[in-house]
């Protein structure tokens, strides 16, 4: 990344507090023009529950004063509850977060150094919630960008896919039970710290009891998902995500949906802002933003709007890897979604195991039926649901996934195939009982027979119908299901082969059904249909092309420990027994500003034994601590999940020290009964 030192304006940064109507406090971190009082400027408010003192500080230093350089108030404020706000957080998204954030446009609109003119910008939560103010229209905000997020909450959220729960849910829930335990600092709030950090430790709850209350897509998901009425956004925004990122779905939906000017942009990353994109390549994504604010906010006209609907990065081969530092491909544009460009190309499945053209002569008999009933192993290679890239999470090489499922494959391709959109699987099957659920992958098959996962998709059969109104199976029944695939732009080259795996497992990505099933599967009455995109290489060529990464002057900061990350499986042969054990240590390091020492790690372990499905369980700790000087704190977390093939169980323990005296403990023994997952 190069480092910008010298801006058309010169910054100044403040700590200030956000006054909310019941009499608590937002705290704020703004960077804005020295001479925004004299020349107003429009703000840019990114408002998450992240941390803005210190677990965002690297990222926002790089970001906020970039933008306050070019002309505009760089606003980062911390959620009720988070930092050094006033309250308690219970929940992702509550209406009390969305009141507070129209009162936060309504303080920037009166500021004295503030046009009235506000955007709203967020990667994850603050993508979500910068949407979910936008549906409320308040009169200040004129545009917004939003950053790996999603518009349906049941659907593409850490939550579920496809109706299963996801084994992020946990790791997610943990995270937010470490985060939600962390302390204000005294520096800023004075001695009522120790006060605010005790209601916070006994208030906030555990997340993951409240998320398993609601298994279907009920109000509780419905709250906060703006595809319920996306006529309710009446700004513009810009919409996106990366190709190992969980959520690029969402960027596609809401081109689709909204009705109004709006941009999709989906490169190669995970769950990261563009300009710190990994898998590369990153882009000079602080550019491209000023470009949409200073068209939505300053009203000058950039030219952004002028250039195709979606770009996306059209990814080439590549061997399987757990992690990748770059994705070779090229930028792609289409101007509308869904594109007049994309056309259906339609393989059917065979008894013979191939995938074959539709409009090919059928020599097999459509009633020939394959059956499969997969191991609990079938996915230990999944990586997560959400990829960081770190520590190393995508997919590895899914040979040893395919032993355990059906598979089907192309012949080796005569001519390179690209793809750009969701690849759809039709498929007639019947289980042996009233709860199953279906993983299918397609994967890139090299020359030399490594299998890189491409794109995939779950099915809890019994959300067939309906996420919001689920019914069992009837076991042996035959039933016709339709099962999107994650969104990709992939170019299959000659040479290669395309191959369709389907298990009855995908653990732990996904939590295991409550009993093994046996899918019976009629090859010849199911399809794959991929959503075929031919190059256009005038076209493509003429793209303009976007800068290279820069940003702000990054934080200054003393590392004391390094990190350390790892990603094993482990199978204990002599006692029938696996685990997926991840670990990422961030080590220790210090912020010179605010000389504030800060060190996490995390566990996670996945687990279960051979043949059994009551064995599944996830366990999970977070260990944190903040000193500087004499003040020292440190909180540890642990989480562990279990089932039945009737209940889960949680047991929870949160315990809290200021020095070396623990000052609070709690746990928690929560069953909570399955509801046909």
């Amino acid at each position: 990344m190069r480092i910008v030192n010298d801006f058309p304006r010169r910054v100044m940064e403040e700590e200030t507090w956000i006054p909310l109507p019941d009499g608590g406090r937002l705290a704020a971190r703004i960077w804005r023009p020295v001479d925004a009082e004299i020349h107003p400027v429009p703000a840019i408010l990114e408002y998450l529950p992240y941390r803005k003192r210190d677990l965002t500080a690297e990222r926002d230093v790089q970001s906020h004063p970039y933008w306050a350089g070019h002309g505009y108030a760089g606003v980062r404020v911390d959620i009720r509850g988070t930092g050094e706000s006033d309250g308690v957080l219970t929940d992702e998204y509550l209406p009390s977060e969305l009141d507070d954030g129209l009162v936060i446009l309504e303080w920037l609109q009166a500021q004295p150094w503030c046009t009235g003119d506000v955007g709203m910008i967020g990667i994850s939560w603050g993508g979500f919630n910068g949407l979910q103010i936008a549906a409320l229209r308040p009169p200040q905000l004129k545009a917004v960008i939003t950053i790996c997020f999603t518009d349906d909450r049941y659907a593409d959220d850490i939550h579920h896919m496809g109706g299963c729960l996801l084994g992020d849910n946990l790791s997610w829930a943990s995270t937010m039970f470490d985060g939600n335990a962390c302390p204000p600092d005294p520096e800023l709030v004075g001695e009522r710290w120790r006060e605010m950090w005790l209601e916070r430790l006994d208030g906030s709850g555990l997340w993951l009891a409240q998320w398993l209350e609601h298994q279907r897509r009920d109000d509780y998901w419905k709250h906060g998902s703006v595809c319920e009425d996306y006529t309710a956004i009446q700004c513009p925004v810009y919409a996106i995500s990366g190709w190992a990122d969980g959520y690029c779905n969402a960027v596609f939906r809401l081109l689709a949906g909204l009705d109004v000017p709006r941009k999709g942009l989906v490169g190669p990353w995970a769950h990261k802002y563009p300009h710190l994109g990994v898998p590369g390549p990153a882009i000079g994504f602080l550019q491209e933003s000023l470009r949409w604010w200073d068209q939505w906010l300053k009203g000058t006209d950039t030219g952004i709007m002028e250039e195709p609907m979606l770009r996306v990065w059209m990814q080439e081969s590549m061997p399987p890897s757990a992690r990748y530092d770059e994705r070779p491909g090229r930028w792609i544009a289409e101007p509308a979604w869904p594109s007049p460009n994309i056309v259906a190309q339609a393989f059917r499945l065979t008894p013979g195991h191939d995938l074959l053209p539709e409009d090919e002569p059928r020599e097999d008999s459509p009633q020939a039926t394959l059956d499969v009933r997969s191991p609990l192993s079938v996915g230990l290679y999944a990586g997560k649901w959400c990829s960081y890239n770190a520590p190393p999470d995508l997919p590895h090489d899914q040979r040893e996934e395919d032993g355990g499922c059906l598979i089907f494959q192309t012949p080796r391709l005569e001519a390179a195939l690209e793809i750009c959109g969701s690849p759809q699987v039709e498929l007639e099957l019947a289980a042996d009982q009233p709860v199953a659920m279906v993983a299918l992958r397609l994967s890139d098959i090299g020359e030399d027979d490594k299998a890189t996962r491409v794109s995939y998709g779950l099915l809890n059969l019994t959300h067939r119908d309906s996420n919001e109104h689920p019914e069992p199976l009837e076991p042996g029944q035959r039933y016709r299901v339709c099962i999107p695939l994650k969104h990709i732009a992939q170019q299959f080259p000659a040479g290669h082969a395309i191959r369709l795996s389907l298990s009855t497992s995908y653990w732990p990505l996904a939590w295991p059904s409550p009993e093994p099933v046996r899918i019976t599967l009629w090859p010849g009455a199911s399809r794959l249909v991929l959503p075929r995109r031919d190059p256009r290489p005038t076209e493509e060529a003429a793209l303009p092309a976007f800068a290279e990464p820069e940003g702000a002057p990054a934080l200054a900061k003393t590392l004391i420990q390094p990190s350390q990350e790892s990603w094993r499986v482990i199978r204990d042969l002599a006692q029938d027994r696996t685990t997926l054990e991840v670990v990422h240590d961030e080590g220790r390091y210090r912020i010179d500003d605010i000389d504030l020492e800060i060190a996490a790690r995390v566990t996670e372990r996945y687990a279960y034994a051979f043949g059994s499905y009551d064995s599944a369980s996830g366990w999970t700790e977070w260990q944190r601590s903040f000193r500087r000087g004499a003040w020292e704190v440190s909180t540890l977390t642990r989480t562990l999940l279990t089932s039945d093939a009737d209940n889960f169980r949680i047991r929870a323990t949160l315990d809290a020290w200021e020095g070396e005296t623990r000052i609070f403990a709690k746990t928690w023994d929560e069953t909570i009964p399955r509801d046909l997952v």
